[in-house]
């Protein structure tokens, strides 16, 4: 069963969380987002994995987060709703004693270097020379704000514990040079409950990004992500909270446990892009020097991009057209990876990272293009469409991503909604050049908000094997129903599968996640199976 809105799976906390940052109903749409089990591509994830970052409570109560790690092929999944851990935790981490039968458990999967990631929630048993867990809750989550980095292992004894209740001037420097950090928190109500258990989350920023105010006090900026807020959420009913810091270096590992109280209105804070700030005030510190043998080394490998050409789409959407600053051949993409892009921001701590999908085709010869919507309260969006000049420079990591045509000898149905097209023209591009079936279906307020609409009419034009199907939901006069669009109203899986893609369609989704979510489950509904629904959402951050 899939987790939906009827068994909703946000607790009053999160709940409250999401009135007071009034982003909505979340629990009418991200039921699509949110199941009981593995999806088959989580399971392919997790198991690639060299690690887990996991959280829980000790015996008395008290949250912490730590690291799994083995060799590699140490997690396996005999069923979607299971993963064996080939793996045990060390006698001196602080959850060692805490991870029995039955135990509530939250879990991170995460790749550094792809920047992919996966989060769920279950219960964990020991099992052999492992553990077992069976899945609660599981959902994704988009690349921001994580520092790309690869890993190597080698082979070193176990350094020295040392528990405190304070930091030492070490290790506060060690937290004031990190630009990534790990928290965990929990929720428990009624028995049986969906959200019940614990969360592992992934945070990050550019170093210094978490303030140290003393040895006893953190404050972590709460930035925009995906309007679930399982961490806050936990923490405004739980405000145990447990915080983990890597050395990436050396395999240390800095545990911190302590309490949390959230501040929904910072001023004057460390970090003018947060949102809210997290302040923690700590009660226990576990520093576990060489604690794994994972060494990670940052992916510095960015290169510089000139911006050569700016080209308005729509009344809000901009594309922007990017050749190689040091006249080297660009590297290849497929179509629909996305560009992680850095900017160096005025009044900015370090440079902003986003990523945002290619939207040019892959065989293009000496640019990237990058289509992008301008956020009212996004940060580096504003800064693209308001300062970035053609001439000016930014930094650019290689293209990333596994949103990728899966299939090139099934129908291809490319669905979108606003900006969510940016992944679907290049598509478009690739099937219309090899002869491959391919419906282009894309929603849209209405002309004025329908961006690249010229490009892909001529390309459908030319492709006798590709359909466009145009549904405005509020047309205006100008616009001319079977020229510009072909329905009005809202689009829903009916309005897919109306185009008879036939039943070995690869469906490829993106768009705003309520709109991914609705799509997903209805497709599901009217008996699309999982494995041929391929999604890609993007969130409020700009």
């Amino acid at each position: 069963m899939t987790v939906t809105s009827h068994n909703t799976p946000f607790h009053e906390g999160e709940r409250t969380a999401q009135e007071r940052a009034g982003v909505g109903d979340v629990a009418a749409w991200a039921g699509g987002f949110i199941r009981d089990y593995l999806p088959e591509q989580h399971r392919d994830f997790h198991r690639s994995l060299p690690f887990l970052v996991a959280t829980g409570g000790d015996a008395a109560g008290q949250v912490w987060v730590t690291l799994l790690e083995e060799a590699e092929g140490f997690v396996t999944s005999p069923d979607p709703r299971q993963l064996h851990l080939r793996a045990r935790l060390g006698a001196d981490d602080p959850l060692a004693d805490a991870f029995v039968a039955g135990g509530d458990i939250g879990v991170l999967g995460i790749d550094l270097a792809t920047r992919r990631r996966n989060r769920f929630s279950g219960t964990i048993r020991p099992d052999g020379p492992g553990y077992g867990i069976s899945i609660r809750q599981s959902f994704g989550n988009c690349p921001q704000y994580i520092s790309a980095r690869a890993w190597t292992r080698v082979e070193a004894p176990r350094g020295a514990v040392a528990w405190s209740s304070a930091l030492t001037k070490e290790q506060m420097a060690r937290i004031r040079a990190a630009d990534t950090m790990f928290i965990g928190s929990g929720y428990h109500g009624e028995a049986g409950g969906a959200a019940n258990g614990y969360d592992a989350s992934h945070r990050g920023g550019a170093a210094g990004f978490v303030h140290v105010t003393d040895a006893t006090h953190l404050q972590i900026p709460d930035y925009a992500g995906n309007n679930y807020f399982n961490t806050i959420g936990n923490l405004v009913v739980d405000p145990r909270v447990g915080l983990l810091f890597i050395d990436f270096e050396t395999g240390g590992l800095l545990h911190i446990a302590g309490r949390a109280t959230i501040d929904w209105a910072p001023k004057d804070s460390h970090d003018r892009s947060a949102r809210r700030m997290i302040h923690v005030d700590i009660e226990a510190v576990v520093d576990r020097s060489a604690a794994i043998a994972l060494r990670w080394t940052k992916q510095d490998q960015t290169r510089r991009l000139t911006l050569t050409k700016r080209v308005r789409e729509s009344r809000t959407i901009t594309s922007f057209y990017f050749g190689p600053a040091d006249g080297r051949p660009l590297d290849p993409f497929e179509a629909g990876q996305h560009l992680p892009i850095e900017v160096q921001i005025p009044g900015q701590i370090g440079t902003s990272k986003r990523s945002y999908s290619l939207s040019g085709p892959p065989d293009a010869r000496g640019f990237y293009r990058i289509t992008v919507k301008r956020e009212d309260n996004g940060l580096v969006s504003r800064f693209l469409h308001d300062d970035l000049r053609e001439g000016d420079v930014i930094e650019a990591r290689a293209p990333a991503g596994d949103f990728v045509i899966p299939d090139v000898r099934s129908p291809l149905v490319l669905v979108s909604a606003g900006v969510g097209l940016t992944p679907m023209v290049p598509m478009l591009h690739v099937a219309a050049s090899r002869g491959q079936r391919v419906y282009y279906v894309h929603g849209a307020h209405n002309g004025h908000d329908h961006a690249m609409h010229g490009e892909v009419t001529a390309m459908v034009r030319d492709n006798p094997l590709a359909v466009q199907h145009i549904v405005y939901s509020r047309p205006e006069d100008i616009d001319v129903w079977g020229r510009d669009y072909h329905a009005a109203g809202r689009m829903d899986a009916d309005t897919v599968l109306g185009l008879n893609a036939g039943p070995r369609a690869q469906y490829m989704l993106c768009g705003p996640a309520a709109f991914i979510a609705n799509m997903r489950c209805g497709l599901e509904a009217r008996g699309v199976t999982p494995e041929r629904i391929h999604v890609e959402t993007f969130g409020p951050t700009g």
